[in-house]
Parts: C-alpha cells; sequence; structure tokens
C-alpha cells in the first residue's frame, strides 16, 4: 500500500488534535454556544455554492430521510462539538483528547447494543482496560476519588460527547441513505445549524472580532470541512477499520500540541491513563474474534417471510 495513502487519515487526526487546543483557546474568546454555531453557520456558506445545485436534485430523498438527516446533525456537529467547547471551560486540551480516544472503542460497545453485532474479545476486555484508564484520568491519578465525586465537569462532559459521536457512527451504519457522500454530510450540516441556532439565540452572543475570528475560521474550514474530505478518502483508500486505527494517535498529538500552544504540562496520569486507554482501543480494533463462539454444526435458521 503507497505509503502516500496515510497522509489523508494522519492529516485529519492532526487537524483534530489541533481543535482540541482551538477548544481551549476559545474560552473566555467566544462563548461555548458562539462558536458552536458560526463554525457551521461558515461550513454552509462555503459548502453551499457547491452542493446545493445537487442537493435540490435529490430533494425527495432528503424529504423521504429527514428526520434520520436530524438526529445525525443533531449527534455529530451539535452536540459533539457544542458539548466539546463547553467542557473545555473546566479540563485539559490533553484531556480532551485522551477521552476523544475513545470514540472507537465506544463504537464497538454500541454497534453490539444497536446493530447486534456480536462482542469480541477484543471489543470486551477493550472496554475493561479502557474503562480503568477513564477512572484513572477522571480521578487524576486515583480512581477512587470518584467516590467522592470530584470529577472535572468537563472531563464527564467529553465522555458524553464522545459517546454521542460513536453513536452517530452506529446510526450512520444502521441507516444506510441514498445520498451521495457530500450530500449526506450537507443535509446534515444545515439540521446542525436549526438546532445551534436556539441556544446561539439565547446567547451569550459574542460579536466576531480580531480575537476570535481565527477561532472560527479554523474550526468552520479545516476542522469541519477539509477533515471531511480527508476522512472519506482515507475510508475510500484504505478502509474504515484501518483508517480508524489513526484516531489512536490523537492523545498523544493533543498533548504535543497542547504542550506547544499553551504550555500544558503532562502527569504521570495522563500516561498512565492514556496507555490504557489506547491499549483498551487498540485491542478492540485488533481482537476481533467473537467472543462466544458459535456451536459446532449450528446452522442459521430459516427467516420469517
Amino acid at each position: 500500500m503507497p505509503l502516500l495513502y496515510f497522509l489523508p487519515p494522519l492529516g485529519a487526526v492532526l487537524i483534530w488534535s489541533g481543535n482540541m487546543t482551538i477548544n481551549q483557546l476559545t474560552v473566555g474568546a467566544i462563548a461555548p454556544s458562539s462558536i458552536a454555531f458560526l463554525r457551521w453557520v461558515l461550513a454552509l456558506a462555503v459548502l453551499t455554492p457547491f452542493l446545493a445545485p445537487t442537493a435540490w436534485k435529490h430533494r425527495a430523498t432528503i424529504r423521504r430521510e429527514w428526520p434520520k438527516l436530524a438526529v445525525l446533525g443533531l449527534l455529530g456537529m451539535g452536540l459533539w462539538q457544542g458539548l466539546a467547547y463547553v467542557a473545555a471551560e473546566t479540563t485539559s486540551a490533553t484531556n480532551m483528547g485522551i477521552l476523544a480516544a475513545m470514540v472507537p472503542l465506544l463504537t464497538v460497545l454500541l454497534s453490539a447494543l444497536i446493530l447486534r453485532e456480536p462482542p469480541s474479545l477484543g471489543g470486551t476486555l477493550g472496554g475493561v482496560v479502557a474503562l480503568l484508564g477513564v477512572l484513572v484520568l477522571l480521578g487524576r491519578g486515583n480512581p477512587l476519588s470518584l467516590l467522592e465525586l470530584s470529577v472535572a465537569k468537563g472531563d464527564l462532559l467529553m465522555l458524553v460527547a464522545a459517546t454521542c459521536y460513536a453513536l452517530y457512527g452506529v446510526m450512520l451504519k444502521r441507516w444506510p441513505m441514498d445520498l451521495p457522500p457530500w450530500i449526506l454530510l450537507y443535509a446534515q450540516v444545515i439540521f446542525a445549524v436549526l438546532f445551534l441556532l436556539p441556544p446561539y439565540l439565547m446567547g451569550p452572543m459574542t460579536p466576531v472580532d480580531g480575537s476570535n475570528i481565527g477561532l472560527i475560521l479554523y474550526a468552520g474550514i479545516p476542522a469541519s470541512i477539509i477533515t471531511t474530505f480527508l476522512w472519506m478518502r482515507a475510508i475510500r483508500q484504505i478502509g474504515a477499520s484501518q483508517a480508524s486505527i489513526f484516531i489512536n494517535l490523537m492523545p498523544l498529538f493533543s498533548a504535543l500540541i497542547a504542550m506547544a500552544l499553551l504550555g500544558e504540562r503532562i502527569a504521570l496520569f495522563h500516561f498512565l491513563g492514556g496507555a490504557l486507554v489506547l491499549a483498551g482501543v487498540i485491542m478492540a480494533q485488533t481482537l476481533t474474534r467473537p467472543l462466544v463462539q458459535p456451536a459446532p454444526g449450528a446452522v442459521d435458521q430459516p427467516k420469517n417471510q
């Protein structure tokens, strides 16, 4: 496989990791509800000239599938990033990167629950290992401190955000739609803007100025449009499974960028918690043997017509 095929997923994960630092830089510069809304308004404005004519041709399908598209837009764009901006107020970019790396594992677990995909050995063992890593991270190196409910609000919100994005991926697989990839994305962006409009109007509505325009531009174009293009290209060239492995680099990239730009310091519990989460995710992606083997000689029963 040509090495150039690894550049798209690597670039996407690097931009996503940089967005964890952008989340931190938004604190005090722009309200979470403002940047969550404005980034997708910007993405919508950039995409509309190119995609609106094709979307109009698929209007019948969009009209038929709009409830599913609305749910996907809410999960994958509204809640995933909206919660991350709020989380940035009370946690670090390093923690956010580590918790975001839980998405592949959470996807495996939710697939077993929702898609009835049989749990794998790696998914089960990896889930336990990664959960231990999350507990170490949330407890700042002392999981027992969780019994005192001394957990940063931002860490919990980021965990909820990662769960929303994992659920987005599962529902995207469960609801195949007869739409080109870019039109599927475009329709979801429209619904995300509609969902994010009320929180934006309720405020505080931060005015766009020189201190936050760069943050909005980064979140709206590289972190929204370019990463989508790179990720779709990666899946087409190397497959979804191999592409998702690159997400494991997010904790490392996020920590390095945060150290360089924000001056964050990495503590021992970051290494321990991050290593456990990374180990759990890798186990889930590599140990794919079903946890329960089918009985020898078992045959599928005919399905009722």
